[in-house]
This record gives structure tokens, C-alpha cells and sequence, in this order.
């Protein structure tokens, strides 16, 4: 499939944010520009907030939290908004495979792939109101004859989205903070603005109650300042490490709850037995899933060093192979980089690669036949030393270092010496060993012989990765506040 006509998106309101159940005008005419990086073509514009709006949608949030039915209702009913919800988003999804390529240059069949299972997020969680424990009985320790955790909802919640799955992380985010009966301000990317739109859109079209869901799109600075607000009782963010540890620090000063969903430089660990086609095949797949502008790629192959050299060969011949063009050409397998400056910031760790002293294998600049767009060729290094910034540092884009590892416990090491741990895989042709080495990796997940991220069953990292998970149980227990109720007399709706 190739559009080449001037796109329209699908959304209502750019001009206005919805806030308190209605579309509001803005504090200021300023914009955002979003644009295609395909075609770095202006594909629409959108209102900015600024520090008066981001109040006001704290303060809908806030009030309808406080005043408001939401946390009232029981998880039965919030649940019946979410089931809509999941529907809604459904219906939605031709809108959201026309807006998601040409807002992060994600491949329209891999946006397809995804947006068939964003719905069922919502069902889920929904799910999760007729079996999870909100309530149990506790035999006190210290007086009183009955005692009951009540597991409440937390407050308000600041959701932050980046711009690389908009519509994948609002699911994780805004389904278990519904459920548990939290109001929501959703603060989407200023790059990526079209799925939270689509999401106020569901919101008014299913009746959710108003304030309980509020969405902004605004810079860095405005984005602070909704941390900053001490209405909001949890930040739940997806991002940088460095946005992360700022956010940590300014919760810190207010004892505020947050969730971090953060950086990684994830390690592919061969061990000697593995077929290393099998391998590179795999990797090179993997890392065009969104040109590599994924928190949880495998891009340090850690490999034993008599066969480093193989490896290299097969990653450079497998990923060179890749076509790099149209998100929505079907003969295409990778897309362009989001942004200007993210295929500066990919391009720049490329020379520092290079002035470091590893060994470029294939790729390195940008592809011959295409004079516009955010392209970069797919990218191999060989001799990485796990020193180096290019092993170190986090490039989010499609660029792979092998690193050659003395034995078995070096490429332990090695993967263990970063300060992320978000994602790692064990690649053999002995389940024993990968379950073995598994064990021993710091990381958030860990897979066998594939690349692996499970939102179903929970998703977060080990070290600067990350704090708490999305997804699964995991992922509701964040919003929720565990409180101790003790009684003298036992009441009618005291848990069994």
C-alpha cells in the first residue's frame, strides 16, 4: 500500500483541548507542527499548551476525582467503559493506521500487527474487575476482631506518552488507572499527537464522565509543570532515562507515586551452539520494527570470540538486505526515523562508532535513492568494545555492535555491565542453558532465541530501565493504594 496524495488526518480538534468532557479553546494561538518524516511534509497542526491549560486539565482531573461519580462506581461498571473503550478503539483503527506511520515512520503492516491487540488491553483490564482481589481479609495483629485491605485507587494520574507507540503505551496506562477508579490527564507527544486525540474522541463518544479523562499536548516545559502540580498524586511516564530521573527527583520532593518505563541497550546474548544465520536473521528483523526506535531492541550481540567474525558477515549480509523507504510500501521493511534531529542524534553516534575505532560492517549513512526523508541505512559495527559509547550509550536507532566475549561467563558480564536492564535474550539451540543464563541476566525481560516484550504478562526494567511494570497485574497494582481497615464489629459487605 503507497499513499503519495496529500494525507488528511482523521481527527477532530486539533485547535482545542478536551478537558472537563468538552473541547476547549487554548490559553494562546501558539502550534505544534507535526510532520511526516517520510516526506518531511507538514502533515497537520496542533494547539500547544502552556502552563494555564495544563492547570486547568489538572484541575478537571482533580475535581472529577474529588466531586465526581468515577471513583464511586464499582469495578463491574468502570469496567463496562472500558469494554467500550476497547470497541471504540476498534472501530478506530483504519484512522490510526493512517495517522502512526506518518507521525513516527512506523511500517503500516507492523502498525496493523499491533493495533489488533491494543484493544483487547481494555478487555483485559476489564477482566480483571470480576477476578483481582480489591478487597480481602486480614487477621489483625494488633487489636480490634476483623481486619480488610482496601486496595484504592491512587488520585490523579499524569500519563506522559512518547512518540514512538502512542497507542500501545496510552492502553497500558489509561486501562488499569480506569479500572481502579483514577482520573487521567494524558499528555501526549508534541511529535506525536493524533492517538490521544483519537482517545478524547472515544472518550465523548462512549459518555465517559467528564474530567476523568483530559487530554494536552505540550513541550518539555509544560510537561514539568504537570509534574510539578501537587493535585497529581502519580506520574506514570515513558521516555528517556534522563526525563526519568528528573521526574523521580521532582516526585521525590513531594513523596508523589511514579512509574518510569525507561531507556535500555539490551544485550542478545549467542552462546557457542547457536546457528548464527538463525541468529542475524532474526536481530536484523527485529531491530527495523520502528527503525530501531525501540527501548527494548537488541542492539549489543554479544558473541563468543572465535566466531565474532561470523557474526559480523551474516548481521552486515542479512541487514543490509533491508529496503528502506515508504512506511507504506509494501515492499518496504523499514521506515524512516521519526524526527530531524533523532536521524541527527543516530547519525552522530554513527561517527562516534567509527572515531572510536569499531569496525563498520555495512550501512553507516543514509540510503542513495532517497533524498528525502529521515532515512538511515541499516547499521552494523563489529570489535565493539563495551566501553565504548556506542555500547554504552542509548542511540535509538538501527545500529547493532557485536562485542566479542572470552566465554560464557564474559558475555554474562558484559551484558550485565550497563546501567539499563530492560530487555536481554539468550540465543541457543539448549533450552537448559538459555533458562540457565536467563536467570543470571539483569534485565526486565528475557528471551529465548527471539526479541521479546510481553505487555500481557508485564513489561519494565531492572536498573536505570525503570521502576514498577505495565501490563498484566503488575500493571494495576501501581495505581491502586493499599489501605488497612481494622473493625471492632463486623460489617455487611466485610470480605469473606
Amino acid at each position: 500500500m503507497t499513499i503519495t496524495s496529500e494525507p488528511q488526518a482523521p481527527i477532530k480538534g486539533l485547535d482545542k483541548f478536551f478537558i472537563d468532557g468538552q473541547w476547549v479553546d487554548p490559553s494562546s494561538t501558539d502550534t505544534i507542527k507535526v510532520v511526516e518524516p517520510a516526506t518531511e511534509r507538514v502533515y497537520f497542526q496542533i494547539a500547544e499548551a502552556k502552563d494555564a491549560d495544563m492547570a486547568r486539565a489538572v484541575g478537571a482531573a482533580r475535581t472529577a476525582f474529588d466531586e465526581g461519580p468515577w471513583p464511586k462506581m464499582s469495578h463491574a461498571e468502570r469496567a463496562g467503559y472500558l469494554r467500550a473503550i476497547g470497541d471504540a478503539v476498534r472501530e478506530r483503527t483504519d484512522d490510526v493506521l493512517q495517522i502512526w506511520p506518518r507521525e513516527s515512520g512506523i511500517m503500516y503492516p507492523v502498525a496493523q500487527g499491533m493495533m489488533s491487540g491494543i484493544p483487547d488491553a481494555y478487555g483485559y483490564y476489564a477482566d480483571l474487575a470480576g477476578s483481582f482481589t480489591f478487597e480481602s481479609a486480614e487477621r489483625p495483629t494488633a487489636g480490634g476482631n476483623y481486619g480488610m485491605i482496601s486496595r484504592e485507587p491512587v488520585g490523579v494520574v499524569g500519563a506522559i506518552i512518547p512518540w514512538n507507540a502512542p497507542m500501545t503505551l496510552i492502553a497500558y496506562k489509561l486501562a488499569p488507572a480506569l479500572l481502579a477508579g483514577c482520573t487521567v490527564i494524558l499528555k501526549s507527544s508534541p511529535e506525536a499527537p493524533g492517538a490521544s486525540y483519537i482517545m478524547a474522541e472515544i472518550a465523548e463518544k462512549i459518555g465517559l464522565p467528564p474530567g476523568v479523562l483530559n487530554v494536552v499536548t505540550a513541550d518539555r516545559e509544560v510537561s514539568e509543570s504537570l509534574v510539578r502540580d501537587v493535585r497529581v498524586d502519580k506520574i506514570a511516564f515513558t521516555g528517556s532515562t534522563a526525563a526519568g530521573r528528573r521526574i523521580a527527583g521532582i516526585m521525590a520532593e513531594r513523596i508523589g507515586r511514579y512509574t518510569l518505563e525507561l531507556g535500555g541497550k539490551s544485550a542478545a546474548v549467542i552462546l557457542d551452539d547457536m546457528d548464527l544465520q538463525q541468529a542475524a536473521t532474526t536481530l536484523s528483523g527485529a531491530e527495523c520494527f520502528l527503525s530501531g526506535q525501540v527501548c527494548s531492541s537488541l542492539t549489543r550481540i554479544v558473541v563468543p570470540r572465535h566466531r565474532h567474525d561470523e557474526m559480523v558477515e551474516a548481521l552486515a549480509s542479512t541487514f543490509s538486505q533491508v529496503k528502506v523507504g515508504d512506511p507504506f510500501d509494501s515492499t518496504v521493511q523499514m521506515g524512516p526515523l521519526a524526527m530531524e534531529r533523532q536521524r541527527d542524534r543516530v547519525e552522530g553516534y554513527i561517527r562516534t562508532g567509527i572515531d572510536e575505532g569499531a569496525q563498520l560492517a555495512t550501512g553507516g549513512g543514509r540510503p542513495k535513492d532517497l533524498d528525502r526523508g529521515w532515512f538511515v541505512e541499516p547499521t552494523v559495527f563489529g570489535n565493539v568494545d563495551n566501553s565504548w559509547k556506542i555500547a554504552q550509550e542509548e542511540i535509538f536507532g538501527p545500529v547493532l555492535s557485536v562485542l566479542p566475549a572470552d566465554d560464557e561467563e564474559h558475555a554474562i558480564r558484559i551484558a550485565n555491565d550497563t546501567i539499563y536492564g530492560l530487555n536481554a535474550s539468550v540465543f541457543t539451540h539448549d533450552a537448559d542453558r538459555a533458562r540457565e543464563v536467563a536467570g543470571r541476566l539483569r534485565a526486565g525481560t528475557v528471551g529465548h532465541n527471539n526479541f521479546h516484550t510481553d505487555f500481557g504478562i508485564g513489561f519494565g526494567g531492572f536498573k536505570q530501565s525503570g521502576v514498577g511494570r505495565e501490563g498484566g497485574i503488575a500493571g494495576l497494582e501501581p495505581y491502586l493504594e493499599n489501605k488497612t481497615i481494622i473493625m471492632d464489629e463486623k460489617p455487611k459487605n466485610f470480605p469473606s
